[in-house]
């Protein structure tokens, strides 16, 4: 007789996709705040890609002044709630903290969250529209790139409009990030920051669909490509199309929005990849019930592309991990079920032109893994149809800009975010993308503000 199945009720799994690190209090928050330096010329704000003042920001957290220290985040960031609890902080502003050389770093992502949860929880507006210009920017893409530069371009009194193809605004933030790392108001309210400042955000709108880029061009004084990345690509493997394989993007999604699949309960799931994806994949298996959960991954610990703590966070969540291991086949059952699959272990040899060793199989080496659900995190396709859309170049789908301006091969058309994200050069973090959000403002405004008459 088999085991018995046990099928999470529906208060068990909301329990299980609450954020799972809990918030500082307000002492927590104030010994903390207390234990800052405040650094005259503080490493930790080099070392924030968005460059907010960190020592100005706790010293008010010290000091009591929770909306000031929330609208100092913010003004630099304006997804500063998120970035609090999805930045690598341990490898930017905490790891730059003066403090590792003594005791420990400061911990800012913590006191970051502490203030900005203060903000929502008192549902504070920060900021204000600037004086109108009479001039209109069309965004395309609600993430973290653009929502960035709509707030710039909003505090800059420009009438932005922002076209999002999906039911919600907020990208990655709203719809690809795990809700026990990033619960889904917390990004939510930053819309409705942005929003607060005349920004008009379109859902359901999909640019070459229910409007076209010709129209946005011809429209607009300036548009923004910001629409970041799409789904995961095809491993282009034998039983591919059967069922029980599941895209993490798709299904980290659909748990963001409070659906939880059942067919997880008590089962074996395998996660191709080893991404942050593809552990928020992983983690979301074992929070649906799944049995057992394994990474496979065609290289070592060593290459991996999650960060640090996302990998501690899916060894504490009893994640297994299968390095040196690729699929080659996907093996069904009678009922169009996936049941096996066919792995091969794989040798890593001379370096790829982006410094990663390049996997190689070896040769016979082949085994089977039992599994009854496999997870695709493989990484992400590009928006090729809407780049073609605009008829910008690109290499293989990464939009080639002006590395100032951001400008593209359209003079009216800029990018930023992971739309212009090339392997290999920099990081695609949400934090970046906010930040090049900003720039791209900015080098709107320098290109369309009135020039002074000399007189």
């Amino acid at each position: 007789m088999g085991n018995l199945i046990h099928f999470l009720t529906d208060e068990e799994l909301e329990k299980n996709f609450e954020e799972s690190k809990p918030s500082f209090n307000a002492q927590e928050a104030l010994d903390e705040a207390n234990r800052c330096l405040y650094c005259y010329d503080a490493p930790c704000i080099e070392a924030c890609p968005t460059g907010i003042d960190i020592p100005t920001f706790i010293k008010k957290i010290a000091s009591g002044n929770l909306k000031g220290s929330a609208k100092t985040i913010m003004e630099e960031n304006a997804i500063g709630a998120s970035c609090a609890r999805v930045c690598p902080t341990e490898e930017l502003c905490e790891g730059a903290c003066v403090l590792n050389y003594t005791t420990k770093p400061i911990m800012i992502g913590d006191l970051q969250r502490y203030a900005t949860d203060w903000a929502i929880k008192n549902e504070q507006l920060l900021f204000k529209a600037g004086k109108k210009k009479g001039k209109r920017i069309a965004i395309v893409g609600s993430g973290p790139a653009g929502l960035s530069t709509a707030r710039e371009l909003g505090l800059l009194g420009y009438d932005v409009t922002v076209f999002e193809a999906k039911r919600e605004a907020g990208g990655l933030d709203t719809h690809g990030i795990v809700p026990f790392r990033l619960p889904k108001d917390i990004s939510l309210w930053e819309v409705e920051q942005v929003e607060s400042l005349g920004v008009e955000i379109r859902t359901n709108t999909e640019v070459g669909k229910d409007i076209s880029a010709t129209d946005l061009i011809s429209t607009y004084d300036a548009v923004v490509l910001a629409v970041g990345m799409s789904t995961v690509p095809m491993l282009n493997i034998e039983g591919e199309d059967l069922m029980g394989i599941y895209d993490a993007i798709e299904l980290i999604e659909e748990t963001k929005h409070g659906n939880y699949p059942t067919e997880f309960a008590g089962k074996r799931v395998a996660v191709i990849g080893a991404g942050n994806t593809a552990i928020d994949g992983a983690t979301t298996s074992v929070r649906l019930g799944a049995d057992n959960v394994k990474i496979l991954y065609r290289r070592t610990e060593a290459e991996m592309t999650a960060y640090p703590f996302e990998y501690e966070f899916a060894k504490q969540d009893g994640v297994e991990f299968r390095w040196l291991v690729a699929p080659k086949r996907f093996i069904g059952d009678d009922n169009g079920h996936v049941k096996q699959i066919e792995c091969v272990r794989m040798a890593l040899r001379e370096s790829e032109t982006d410094g990663r060793a390049r996997p190689v199989e070896i040769e016979g080496s082949e085994f089977l893994v039992d599994v009854d659900i496999v997870v695709k995190a493989i990484g992400q396709k590009r928006h090729y149809p809407l780049i073609e859309e605009f008829n910008l170049d690109h290499d293989d789908g990464v939009v080639k800009v002006d590395q100032k301006t951001y400008l593209t091969s359209n003079p009216k058309v800029y990018a930023a975010g992971d739309v212009i994200f090339e392997k290999g050069i920099g990081e695609a973090m949400a934090v970046s993308a906010a930040q090049e959000g900003k720039e791209v403002a900015y080098a709107i405004h320098q290109r369309l503000k009135p020039n002074k008459v000399q007189v």
